[in-house]
């Protein structure tokens, strides 16, 4: 298999901010998908492989966040064969998408359309649920970006872990975690680096941004932003002083800040971590004034 042909999707006409993956061979296999803002994009990259939307066989989602996956119903539309696999939590949102849409039209308001573009359902007979397989790649669950996140490792040690290894544009070493509502959970985040290591993989291919070998220390330093960021947060930053902060970890690489700030913008990740500290501080608040 090899290395696998990364697909800059080049979401509001940024490089390096958004990727699907390619994965040639008798059943042409993409990695998430993307918007269905960036179909052009998309459209045109798979024509520099040679193939076009009709040839794809198969879209293997990591997670049903629009920028991974918004653009599955409208690829099953143009390629009535397309088989789409997701996990059975997220399964749901693709066959009838309206409360995924609703609920991100409260939170992106008119900036929808133009982020995102059109969602479209997905037949039932082109849905599959993942188990521990699917077009020759490992399936393995990796919850904590999202309680319906999955990553995936191919036969060369390639594996393909969505949002769950954060965020990092290359050249700089950075990785940014990216903590968005409404299902962090910090627990979860780290067992799923932990699965993803225990496979050994050669390789991690980041949907924001790139292909890495260096495994071992991309996922420590994972670690080390989750644990500084939600710190933060755990310790009463409001939201402008963590975008402060998170802002001067990169004050000599604005081009890398920039770019990550298009990818993962630091408020929604401000606004996951609080959740998740206000979610967990209630049982204890209760039970104190039970006493």
């Amino acid at each position: 298999m090899g290395h696998p042909a990364l697909i800059d999707l080049h979401h509001l006409g940024r490089p390096r901010s958004l990727a699907a993956y390619l994965l040639l061979g008798s059943e042409p296999t993409l990695i998430d998908c993307g918007p269905s803002s960036c179909l052009d994009a998309l459209e045109r990259a798979l024509a520099d492989h040679g193939i076009g939307f009709d040839d794809l066989r198969h879209v293997l989602l990591t997670h049903v966040h629009l920028d991974h996956a918004g653009a599955a119903g409208m690829l099953v539309a143009a390629n009535p064969r397309l088989l789409v696999h997701v996990s059975s939590a997220g399964a749901d949102h693709l066959a009838d998408p309206s409360r995924l849409e609703r609920s991100a039209r409260r939170l992106f308001g008119p900036e929808f359309d133009r982020l995102w573009g059109p969602l479209a359902p997905i037949p039932a007979e082109n849905l599959r649920v993942l188990g521990a397989h699917a077009a020759g790649l490992d399936c393995f669950a990796t919850p904590g970006h999202a309680i319906h996140h999955a990553s995936f490792l191919d036969p060369d040690g390639n594996c393909y872990s969505g949002d769950v290894t954060g965020v990092r544009i290359p050249p700089s070493p950075y990785v940014a975690p990216g903590t968005p509502p409404p299902d962090i959970d910090l627990g979860a985040y780290e067992r799923s680096l932990d699965e993803i290591l225990a496979r050994r993989p050669n390789r991690l291919c980041l949907s924001h941004f790139g292909i890495y070998d260096d495994v071992e220390g991309h996922v420590a330093r994972m670690r080390e932003g989750l644990a500084l960021w939600s710190g933060w947060v755990r310790d009463g930053a409001t939201e402008e002083e963590f975008i402060e902060a998170a802002r001067a970890q990169l004050a000599d690489r604005p081009d890398v800040l920039e770019a990550i700030e298009t990818a993962a913008p630091f408020p929604p990740s401000y606004a996951g971590l609080k959740r998740y500290w206000e979610t967990r501080r209630r049982p204890a608040r209760a039970a104190a004034a039970a006493r």
